[in-house]
């Protein structure tokens, strides 16, 4: 079994895979990304872990993509901890089956990467990723494998919490969807306002790369907020949470 953590500014995802031919994940958690010691992630890597059934003498390996470098070692030696071994960690080297074509391929996320990995492996060309964190990223990988760009947009908390903190008299809210668009209260106004700009700005933004490309695309979206965006979406759009840590099986086996 292979154990896959991704560690992004906000969250650390956790999953295990059995098969690792048909990528099955057997589930997927999500743990704070904050200041903890080695031993402390280790321990809550356990405790998930044994929540699933899943005893430590059971991973074979191990994968990790950061785009928290300073945390990276940490959760390495977390991983050691619970199984005695080193963690494959993305970064230059590795097989990955991706043509990097931006400018400078150093300056790829790790994430994104794993991300293009499963969706070449698991998705038609070309394709469309849409990855919903503290930062929503857009990925465009041609028909030929190649990744062309894409761009970065504010994710939705960090639009929603620059809203509230540069006005007197909005409060913080949830992300719960409203019942309908136009809202009749401070509250619903927020939300849909936050929610559904969101929502109109990914039609938007996949009618213009699509148009670019020439042809329609594949669009898979994955990330924490992408399940409460992606049903507001006028587009035709695949929700695959399991996204990355299957990005990060590929590449796992690519390079064991």
């Amino acid at each position: 079994m292979i154990l896959a953590i991704d560690i992004g500014n906000t969250n650390i995802v956790i999953g295990c895979c059995r098969d690792c031919h048909n990528r099955k994940i057997e589930f997927v958690e999500r743990l704070s990304t904050n200041a903890s010691t080695a031993l402390e992630y280790a321990v809550s890597f356990k405790n998930v872990l044994e929540l699933y059934g899943i005893n430590n003498k059971e991973i074979d390996g191990a994968i990790i993509s950061s785009v928290v470098p300073s945390v990276t070692d940490t959760i390495s030696a977390a991983v050691k901890k619970i199984t005695g071994f080193d963690s494959m960690i993305i970064g230059p080297g590795l097989k990955t089956g991706v043509s990097i074509m931006i400018d400078n391929p150093a300056q790829l996320g790790s994430d994104l990467v794993a991300d293009a990995a499963a969706g070449i492996a698991e998705y038609p060309l070309p394709l469309i990723i849409i990855d919903m964190g503290t930062a929503t990223t857009v990925s465009v990988i041609d028909e030929d494998k190649h990744y062309l760009g894409g761009m970065i947009i504010p994710g939705v908390n960090v639009s929603l919490n620059a809203l509230i903190s540069k006005t007197s008299q909005l409060p913080k809210i949830s992300l719960v969807p409203p019942k309908r668009i136009i809202g009749r209260n401070t509250i619903e106004c927020m939300k849909s306002g936050v929610l559904y700009s969101t929502a109109a700005s990914i039609d938007g933004i996949i009618d213009r790369v699509q148009e670019e490309l020439g042809r329609e695309a594949t669009v898979v979206a994955t990330g924490g907020l992408a399940s409460s965006i992606i049903p507001m979406c006028r587009k035709e759009i695949i929700f695959d949470d399991e996204l990355l840590l299957k990005g990060l099986i590929v590449i796992y086996e690519k390079n064991k």
